[in-house]
């Protein structure tokens, strides 16, 4: 195992956690070195393995996010800002590749994240998926090919525990379109739409979220004009093509200057 590279997850016990597991466990390129939940879980100083219910692993669960970056070359975090935020802050100290898929991040929060990546390599992304990171391409030439005529919409569907909205893969979306056409998205974000609202506003980008059931994530971007659509579409139903995309960041990390990258870089799209 010396050219395996040890990984740390952030967040053990929930759904996302526990893919990553899964997908580092059965991985030849990297191995889990340990985990991390908040204080007071019942998995805390507990062996991972047996805190799932099955046979001991050696991976210990820590409430301390320090004692798992300490030995970890990369960290994979799928938590909430201000966790991450924090957890950066040690990653920037310990120079480890830190990979994050949290999402609902604030101006402040990204200049955080920043001022970490001076020092070490930071992956942040609002969805780890190629097939997404296809679509925020696409949608960004599409948009530049297309003058403000084209009205646009970006509509997502999530399951019924997301807390955010929009979500960061529709935000990402956005901030493609709104490249594509050369101008700021804060500035013409269209969302939250409820009683007399008024016409629509020429260039706006427009954005709609649907909660419910079990949903692992839909996006659809839409140019509308007079006579005619183009939709651009991905539906993703299985977690584990987040999770095997955050393995690709944090092996792809490995050697990286500091810096503040995403899921374009890591696919060579960047």
């Amino acid at each position: 195992m010396t050219d395996s590279i040890g990984i740390a997850v952030m967040g053990a016990s929930g759904r996302m956690g526990q893919m990553l597991i899964e997908t580092i466990t059965a991985s030849d390129k990297a191995h889990l070195c340990a985990v991390t939940e908040r204080p007071g879980h019942d998995w805390v100083g507990r062996d991972l393995g047996q805190a799932m219910g099955g046979a001991a692993t050696g991976v210990r669960v820590y409430d301390d996010p320090l004692e798992a970056i300490v030995n970890a070359q990369a960290i994979i975090d799928f938590t909430s800002p201000e966790a991450t935020v924090a957890h950066a802050q040690l990653t920037a100290q310990a120079r480890t590749v830190h990979v994050i898929g949290t999402t609902g991040f604030t101006e402040e929060h990204i200049a955080a994240l920043d001022a970490a990546a001076r020092h070490a390599v930071i992956v942040r992304a609002g969805n780890m998926s190629l097939g997404v990171n296809l679509l925020t391409r696409l949608a960004q030439e599409v948009a530049h090919a297309l003058d403000a005529d084209f009205d646009v919409e970006i509509v997502e569907a999530h399951h019924r525990h997301k807390v955010d909205a929009p979500s960061g893969t529709a935000l990402m979306l956005g901030e493609a379109v709104a490249r594509g056409r050369g101008v700021t998205l804060s500035e013409v974000t269209d969302s939250g739409r409820d009683g007399i609202t008024g016409a629509r506003r020429r260039g706006d980008i427009g954005f709609a979220a649907i909660r419910g059931g079990d949903v692992v994530g839909e996006h659809d971007v839409i140019f509308a004009a007079d006579g005619e659509r183009i939709v651009l579409r991905h539906i993703a139903t299985d977690r584990g093509i987040f999770a095997r995309g955050a393995l690709k960041a944090a092996l792809w990390g490995q050697g990286r200057d500091p810096g503040h990258y995403s899921m374009m870089s890591v696919l060579g799209l960047g």
